[in-house]
């Protein structure tokens, strides 16, 4: 059973924004100011400028493949079942350690209101909000959708009003001594930061279920990071700009603290409360939302057990993989401590978006027909290069604990796949057909191209009208050598004469005849031959391409594309329309290309199939 399109524009505008707005803005700030003094406010703006591959190659990826699982999804397709494997635990395990974290953060608050003393107080809360949330996301990922929007405007109000008390009253003196600290130290804070701005791509962990995902989730990222970016450098230069410099170091609530040095005084604790409890609460709805849909994909591709591609029919949620994935955020929140548990999702998050940009790499190389994404990256491949460079880096600087973090979830992943994985999975990747190409020159049809159509066709909405089902089945000739028209005619003959019980002879007297009246090249490089046939309800189309062109008379460029139509008199009515069908995809930017670059004959067709002609109801 597959999931529904239920989520649009805003809800994934809320569910990238309310990913981000959590602890980095609410809890890092004063962390942050500690090592970098006032450059803080660099900091942060240099964070958001390096999330910029990651965020770019994931629009990239999901509108081309726009389906759950996001990263895991892309990155199989792109590089095989292994890489694929540690990228579909890497998504699941960064997200699900997030949310936690979130919650974590809730418990937090519940023992700052005066709940309870104690760690143990705040994983027991944390632990009833995972359940509140799981709870929320089983019933409907409409609901889950609504309530994070709720959410993400109320606490975007407040922080807008934060800002707008907080600007008028910020002291320019504050900001003495801005580069004191060093730019290598503004740097070092920079990484610390980084993972504030992490849970933008969980967009694309619910690309299946986004609707219009080629103008939704592109819209709504890219809003999200820009809208965001500017509340976190805003609001970290507002608390840096009113809030004396010893009171803010290392401190743990750093926009509440600032909030008290304004107007807002004495209420400043419940309003920054309210924002940051609800912030922890997006992040924690949204990433069990996000996190699940990572397991689910893996199980649909054989890399994971069967049992967690199971979909409520009721309410069209995937229950036992929220299941499976609230079953491991309570785990850890029990279990670990909250510094490692932070550390642990900044590496597996870093890791990701190395082997996102990888993949990008991977996709473009492969020259793969089919890979149509509706938004393409821009500065390939230097941005790709960049950012894989970049998150490699950042792992680095993080210590030898994400370091050695990362070298055990290597391993851990490395041994599932082998154990259970390799036997299961024997899709092709587009790094086995990119090397394909390489060692022969004739390419091969292969099942990604086939899948990649396929997502391409729901991606688009694409319902088959009677040209598009004439196509599936039609005759392809491809000649290689340099033809004249008339023995373009003759294999056209051949190739239909059998199809409608005729006479090639015959059906090649009709071409010539039909020619003879007047030129079937509608324009340089394309013709579209068509003849009336004895009989009734008939009709037929024939593809052919030309790779060095058919000499036509009176045409100084050659035919290159034909596209043969052939119907008995009944059908001439819908003769029409098929050349109207015909125009519409010789027509498209890049047709000509696409056309001569193809492989074998159902590339040919992928093209036509792929068009974005209106189809007829």
């Amino acid at each position: 059973m597959q999931l529904k399109r239920k989520l649009g524009f805003w809800d994934v505008f809320c569910l990238a924004a309310g990913a981000m707005i959590s602890s980095g803005l609410f809890v890092l700030p004063g962390q942050a100011f500690s090592a970098a003094g006032p450059g803080v406010v660099l900091a942060y703006a240099l964070a958001s400028i390096a999330m910029l591959p990651a965020m770019f190659s994931q629009a990239e990826l999901a509108t081309a493949m726009p389906k759950s699982g996001g990263s895991y999804f892309f990155i199989e397709r792109a590089m095989g079942a292994l890489p694929g494997t540690l990228a579909g635990l890497a998504n699941w395990f960064s997200i699900a350690l997030k949310s936690a974290f979130a919650l974590i953060g809730i418990g937090a608050f519940a023992q700052f209101i005066g709940l309870g003393e104690g760690i143990w107080t705040v994983k027991l809360v944390a632990a009833g909000g995972c359940v509140l949330f799981t709870a929320l996301n089983l019933r409907s990922v409409k609901m889950t959708g609504k309530a994070q929007s709720i959410m993400v405007i109320v606490l975007l109000v407040l922080l807008v009003g934060f800002l707008v008390v907080g600007l008028p009253e910020v002291h320019h003196a504050q900001f003495a001594g801005f580069m004191d600290k060093g730019f290598g130290s503004i740097l070092a804070t920079a990484a610390l930061v980084f993972v504030s701005y992490g849970g933008l791509t969980k967009v694309a962990s619910v690309a299946g279920e986004i609707k219009h995902p080629g103008r939704n989730i592109p819209a709504g990222m890219f809003s999200a990071a820009i809208i965001v970016s500017l509340l976190y450098v805003a609001a970290v230069f507002v608390a840096v700009g009113v809030t004396p410099a010893a009171e803010l170091d290392g401190n743990l609530k750093p926009l509440t603290t600032a909030a008290q040095h304004t107007a807002l005084g004495t209420i400043a604790p419940i309003a920054l409360g309210t924002a940051a409890l609800l912030a922890f609460f997006s992040t924690a709805n949204g990433g069990i939302l996000a996190a699940s849909r990572s397991p689910l994909a893996m199980s649909h591709d054989g890399l994971l057990p069967p049992a967690l591609r199971k979909i409520s029919r009721r309410y069209q949620t995937p229950y036992v993989s929220i299941l499976l994935t609230s079953g491991f955020m309570l785990a850890v929140i029990l279990a670990l401590s909250i510094p490692a548990l932070v550390k642990v999702a900044s590496t597996m998050m870093l890791l990701l978006f190395a082997l996102v940009n990888l993949a990008v790499l991977v996709m473009r190389s492969s020259r793969i027909q089919n890979y149509r994404p509706m938004f393409r990256a821009p500065g390939h491949p230097y941005l790709q290069i960049v950012g894989i460079v970049l998150y490699g880096g950042l792992i680095a600087l993080m210590g030898r604990e994400a370091l050695l973090t990362t070298a055990v979830f290597l391993l851990v992943g490395v041994g599932w796949y082998f154990l259970y994985a390799r036997t299961r999975s024997s899709r092709e990747s587009a790094l086995i057909y990119m090397m394909n190409r390489l060692v022969s020159r004739e390419i091969r049809r292969g099942s990604l191209e086939e899948e990649l159509r396929e997502i391409a066709m729901e991606r688009d909405e694409v319902t088959h009208d009677r040209f598009d089902q004439i196509i599936q089945n039609c005759a392809v000739v491809d000649i290689a050598e340099p033809v004249s028209a008339d023995e373009m005619f003759r294999r056209a003959a051949e190739a239909l004469a059998d199809r409608l019980e005729m006479n090639a002879a015959d059906l090649h007297e009709l071409f010539r005849q039909r020619e003879a009246q007047s030129s079937t090249v509608i324009q340089p490089g394309l013709a579209i031959p068509h003849v009336i046939i004895p009989g009734e309800h008939h009709f037929d189309v024939l593809l052919i391409r030309c790779r060095e062109g058919a000499v036509f008379l009176g045409q100084d460029k050659p035919v290159r594309v034909a596209f043969v139509l052939v119907g008995t008199t009944d059908e001439r009515n819908y003769h029409l329309r098929a050349l109207m069908a015909v125009a519409n995809v010789a027509a498209e930017p890049g047709f000509m290309d696409r056309w001569l670059a193809a492989g074998e004959a159902e590339h040919l067709r992928d093209i036509v199939l792929l068009s974005e002609r209106q189809r007829e109801a």
